[in-house]
């Protein structure tokens, strides 16, 4: 785990960011692009940032929300959040705009391994607002594209207005060195929609993607993990051969509250990236 004591000398005292630009993704659903106020804290977080870990994003007054930092480490210059407005914390940072700033702690968490994925094909399957965390390993890989082989994206959501990232997705699809299929859940698309219509397991098993030298990334909300977990090992990928990351259960981020324990696990320390082997040795229920 980066232990951010290294950075501020107090793992509670948060950085401030300047919010340089906010997008709107999809109906509650904002990307804020953060610059650092700090050089001292922004060469520090680089140097101990790698894909897949995350922060505590806040406001004075209203609170700290945990989630992924969605932009990947060979983009130096700032770093991006993704959320959705669930609450309190999330509805004051959905209100802020370019030019106001926030706090911000981390980077915590373990990461991706890619540097032992080189050579490597990839798959990525996400749903919904849990685009954000494999977006960042996405960006990574494609900014290193020629150390891996083949890159798959299987990606869904619930309606096409659910879609996040439109933008990215139209010019991954554009790219030839990225094979990337979109789908929305039956009944969620639009007239002029163009691309599948399916739930992510289901079309994931439609595509049967090789296993052989692949790698399966997964994010997505529980039942969705759920049901691709089967689909995956019924196509021959081995559970050390599946990541997927459980951001959803982290809390205070340092590991101090307990909330996000399962079994022997803290998953603000330990977490979030898991392979399916690694959780299929924790309690089921607990997960």
């Amino acid at each position: 785990m980066n232990d951010n004591k290294t950075m501020t000398g107090n793992i509670y005292q948060p950085s401030i960011m300047r919010i340089a630009d906010a997008r709107d993704e999809a109906p509650d659903v904002r990307t804020l692009k953060l610059e650092f106020t700090d050089e001292a804290f922004r060469t520090a977080f680089f140097n101990g940032y790698r894909t897949g870990m995350f922060g505590l994003y806040g406001l004075p007054g209203e609170g700290e929300s945990v989630f992924c930092v969605a932009s990947p480490p060979t983009r130096t210059g700032y770093i991006e959040c993704t959320f959705r407005k669930a609450g309190r914390v999330t509805s004051a940072l959905f209100d802020r705009e370019a030019g106001q700033t926030i706090t911000f702690r981390g980077p915590y968490g373990n990461f991706f391994p890619i540097d032992s994925w080189k050579g490597k094909d990839l798959l990525f399957i996400a749903g919904g607002i849990a685009l954000p965390p494999l977006r960042s390993v996405i960006c990574n890989i494609l900014d290193r594209r020629k150390e891996f082989g083949k890159v798959q994206i299987v990606y869904g959501a619930r309606t096409t207005a659910d879609l996040v990232y439109k933008h990215e997705l139209q010019e991954w699809a554009e790219r030839k060195d990225v094979d990337l299929t979109v789908t929305v859940d039956p009944g969620g698309e639009t007239p002029e929609w163009k691309g599948k219509i399916g739930f992510v397991p289901t079309v994931l098993k439609e595509l049967a993607p090789a296993a052989k030298n692949c790698l399966a990334i997964v994010c997505g909300p529980p039942i969705m993990i759920k049901l691709t977990m089967p689909v995956l090992t019924g196509l021959g990928f081995p559970a050390s051969d599946i990541y997927t990351t459980l951001e959803n259960r982290m809390k205070c981020g340092v590991g101090k509250c307990g909330r996000c324990n399962v079994g022997s696990v803290y998953v603000c320390k330990d977490g979030p990236v898991f392979t399916l082997e690694q959780l299929n040795r924790l309690p089921q229920g607990d997960l």
